[in-house]
């Protein structure tokens, strides 16, 4: 067998300086080039920095376990191949290592031969792998989801949804909370069609007003109404032979939904002030954060098109209910805004993981995102661990206020300043004023009832802080602009009110 090139590189973890210094030599004269790490969080920042072939790392180290440093390892890069050293004899060790993703172990103490045929053999088999996943890779598109998103069953089973709806021409709806990755899904969908090469085109029905809505649909001529300079091509026809994406589907307005049901059904479109149809190729992809059924139920949505687009469902949980993904997603949010920012923060210690695990993170993904990049900016020192002040909101406590009355079922909702959620209050009373008015409510109705109160009341509350700027509102409430209007519509809530409420609580805007 040929030996390695020069150009391998191989990370020994231990912090012994006599056992790295023996392994590294060892390599060395073997022509296998070596990085030495003394803790688990230098082997993971050397990781992030440049990452190697193979890491020979130790069980016992002094900052954290060495199965931690393995599945955040694997979290940031499955294919980087691990051998685990592990205490004379114990099987345990041994077993847990394999199990946990590792591709061998080495039992101390170890015999120099061994150590230069396991690490010849590792290297030989990654190295075939690696080129057998090109070949595979320049026959297939990119895998878009386990790169971004992470490894847990749930993105897994998300990848496996993908694939096998992706060769079809079916309409797609994906549906989750804002920032799950709705998008990302959607690209992984066109990537691994047979339209990839073909344009994807993007599209936020929430965030375009009612009156131009049709014209970044279909298009329009040439003085078809005030403002029209010039001929536009719309989203379908710039979407022609590929994949048009419609974001926040329940946004679109009713009149326009039916618009849309047209072209989906006969594949033509009529641009805007044009007497001819033209045909058009395309795939849709919708994405909603809402109910779309219950709002087919209350007559905001039309059923006919829901059924339409949705052939096929894929539905995001939250990153609540995926927490096994947040060691991938930390780390890559980490190598990104420390490249962006210049930095070489090395990430949470002990205390920030706690709260980064006990955290719901309402905002999913998108909001770790920014609590990071905002962690990362505020670390001076250019090594610096993430500790909790640096987290911002999440570091104050999560429920706060007066007890519940007896007999009452207290409801936390948020709490909001002007630096944004800082903890979050109790609202009690609500169901117990309402069986007062009317004890024969039904429960579906009673509850419908109290969560409306609740909406109400944290509309009003984010109004006062952001002193009536809706554009800040909505986006401290993760919404689109047009979504906060129509709730302030539903609840009859104006500005005017929000101003007369807030001087009645003394609280002047200026």
């Amino acid at each position: 067998m040929a030996s390695p090139q020069t150009t391998t590189r191989v990370l020994v973890v231990d912090d012994l300086v006599d056992a790295r210094w023996v392994l590294t030599n060892l390599l060395r004269i073997e022509g296998i080039a070596c990085v030495e790490a003394a803790s688990g969080e230098a082997a993971l920042h050397s990781i992030r920095q440049n990452p190697p072939d193979l890491v020979l790392l130790d069980v016992g180290l002094p900052d954290m376990d060495g199965f931690e440093v393995l599945a955040r390892i694997k979290a940031h890069d499955k294919a980087i191949a691990v051998v685990m050293i592990t205490a004379n004899g114990n099987t345990l060790d041994a077993v847990r290592a394999i199990r946990n993703g590792a591709f061998d172990y080495l039992a101390k103490p170890f015999h120099n031969q061994d150590v230069v045929l396991t690490v010849r053999h590792v290297l030989a088999e990654t190295e075939a792998r690696r080129q057998v996943r090109q070949i595979r890779d320049a026959s297939a598109a990119p895998d878009l989801l386990m790169t971004k998103m992470g490894h847990s069953a749930a993105v897994q089973d998300i990848q496996t949804e993908v694939e096998r709806v992706a060769a079809t021409n079916f309409s797609v709806l994906v549906m989750g909370e804002s920032g799950t990755g709705k998008e990302l899904v959607t690209q992984a969908i066109h990537a691994r069609s047979q339209r990839a090469g073909k344009p994807f085109v993007a599209l936020d029905c929430g965030s375009i007003p009612d009156n131009l809505i049709e014209s970044e649909l279909f298009g329009h001529e040439k003085g078809s109404f005030t403002g029209a300079h010039q001929a536009k091509a719309g989203a379908f026809e710039m979407a022609a032979g590929g994949t048009i994406f419609l974001d926040e589907i329940g946004n679109l307005p009713l009149a326009m939904q039916g618009k849309l049901l047209r072209v989906l059904e006969t594949r033509r479109i009529h641009r805007i002030g044009s007497t001819k149809e033209t045909a058009v190729d395309f795939r849709v992809v919708a994405a909603t954060n809402a109910n779309l059924l219950e709002m087919v139920e209350k007559q905001s949505f039309r059923g006919d098109l829901y059924h339409r687009l949705a052939e096929y469902t894929i539905s995001i949980p939250s990153l609540q209910d995926r927490k096994e993904d947040l060691v991938f997603l930390v780390d890559r949010f980490l190598a990104q805004t420390n490249a962006e920012l210049g930095k070489q923060v090395r990430g949470p210690n002990a205390a920030a993981w706690e709260l980064i695990q006990a955290y719901a993170w309402p905002g999913n993904a998108r909001e770790l995102r920014n609590q990071l990049r905002r962690a990362v900016l505020m670390c001076d020192e250019p090594n610096a661990m993430i500790t909790p002040k640096y987290l911002g909101m999440i570091s104050g406590p999560q429920v706060s206020g007066p007890p519940a009355r007896p007999g009452e079922v207290p409801i936390a909702i948020p709490c909001w300043s002007e630096a944004g959620v800082s903890t979050a209050c109790l609202l009690c009373g609500s169901a117990n004023e309402l069986l007062k008015a009317g004890s024969d409510l039904p429960l579906k109705e009673l509850t419908a009832r109290v969560v409306s109160q609740i909406e109400r009341s944290v509309l009003l509350k984010v109004l006062e802080v952001t002193q009536c700027n809706k554009a800040q509102a909505a986006r401290m409430l993760h919404i689109d602009y047009k979504t906060l209007h129509k709730k302030l519509k539903e609840h009859s809530i104006a500005s005017n009110q929000t101003l007369k409420k807030q001087r009645a609580l003394g609280d002047e805007v200026r």
